[in-house]
């Protein structure tokens, strides 16, 4: 019987560099094609004509399209966290067939690990998200470049917070003040704020859309009886971390967004420091904000009280549980003298943990549910 080729490619946006591994040979057969359409046809044809065949690429900027491809064709292919991939102190020599050959050996020796592939409408409901954060980036920038234009001419604001109605009347009035140049400027700065703004809301509105669409309409509604989590942190949260039930234990969930401490033990000496942030930042910051809630009384407001109306008792006795259990624990650490962001990073993880077992319950209470 003969046995499996093990493939690593190095994919990039002009090339594809292949090395193949065979059973019955040590020396890898290498080949490089155009990642293009043809080309990509020309690399199925050559692995089809291998026999039992598993690939391998990295994670990068080329996405899962490859995967895509191959899989449709019967090629097994899985992408490879970049971060992940052992090496070695001492190569200071980096080509891309080096990387394709190092790719094929490490997964055939089996240490290289997955990343998990989202389906395309997976996919881009998470690109829609991200294009949301970005949005609130690109408006954050565009007011402060406002907001520094007018503090270089002595203009202050000084009645309350930034960006709320007062601002905004005392933005308005103080154009009328300039004149010239910084005028032009001024203007300019304040259609980018007003266009980004309209985008952001075009965006928040689409989102809210999919929310209540049957793949997600479900499973916001449970995140939604968090404090601290409403619509749009849970489509992130959703969309970021596709699948829930691929995470065995809460600790992997928390493993993966980037919540555990990191660790260089040897010997007797344990050293622990501050969090990996190896895993996902966007859910990370969603948690992060969300964990901030937890200073607050327990109890809620109207507006947690409505989001919780309608959903099922389990999911709010979880959510009123860790409600309770991380307002306690904020109290605690910050009377102990702890700092403040420490305190929440670990309030963070702990509500991973609780949102894990959300959404595994709500996959043992579906058959229930149908029944």
């Amino acid at each position: 019987m003969k046995g499996t080729t093990y493939v690593g490619m190095d994919v990039h946006k002009k090339s594809i560099v292949v090395a193949m591994l065979r059973p019955e040979g040590v020396k890898p057969a290498e080949m490089e094609v155009p990642n293009d359409t043809s080309g990509v046809r020309r690399l199925i044809q050559a692995l089809k004509r291998e026999g039992e065949v598993l690939s391998c690429y990295e994670a990068g900027p080329c996405g899962f399209g490859l995967k895509r491809r191959l899989d449709a064709a019967g090629i097994g292919c899985v992408v490879i966290a970049p971060s992940l991939i052992p090496g070695r102190p001492g190569d200071r020599i980096k080509t891309d067939r080096r990387d394709s050959r190092k790719l094929a050996e490490l997964f055939r020796a089996g240490l290289l690990t997955e990343v998990y592939p989202p389906t395309p409408e997976q996919e881009a409901v998470r690109d829609l998200t991200r294009c949301l954060g970005d949005a609130k980036q690109d408006l954050h920038r565009a007011r402060q470049r406002l907001s520094k234009l007018l503090l270089r001419h002595d203009k202050t604001f000084a009645d309350g917070h930034a960006w709320t109605g007062p601002h905004r009347r005392w933005v308005n009035d103080v154009s009328l003040e300039l004149a010239g140049p910084v005028r032009i400027t001024f203007d300019t700065y304040l259609l980018t704020i007003q266009q980004t703004e309209e985008r952001v809301h075009f965006l928040e509105k689409e989102i809210g859309n999919i929310a209540q669409t049957e793949a997600y309409r479900e499973a916001v509604g449970w995140l939604r009886c968090f404090r601290g989590i409403d619509t749009l942190s849970a489509m992130i949260l959703l969309a970021e971390i596709c699948d829930f039930d691929r995470f065995l234990a809460p600790r992997q969930l928390s493993a993966y967004l980037g919540l555990v401490p990191s660790e260089h033990s040897s010997s007797e000496r344990i050293r622990r420091g501050a969090i990996t942030r190896a895993g996902n930042s966007h859910a990370r910051r969603i948690l992060v904000e969300a964990a901030w809630h937890s200073r607050h009384k327990p109890g809620g407001g109207i507006g947690l009280r409505k989001r919780r109306e309608g959903q099922p008792l389990w999911a709010i006795a979880i959510a009123q549980k860790a409600e309770r259990r991380l307002n306690a624990r904020f109290w605690k650490l910050t009377m102990a003298g702890k700092p403040s962001r420490k305190v929440v990073t670990a309030l963070a993880r702990e509500l991973a943990t609780f949102i894990w077992a959300m959404m595994r319950s709500g996959q043992l209470h579906k058959p229930s549910l149908a029944a």
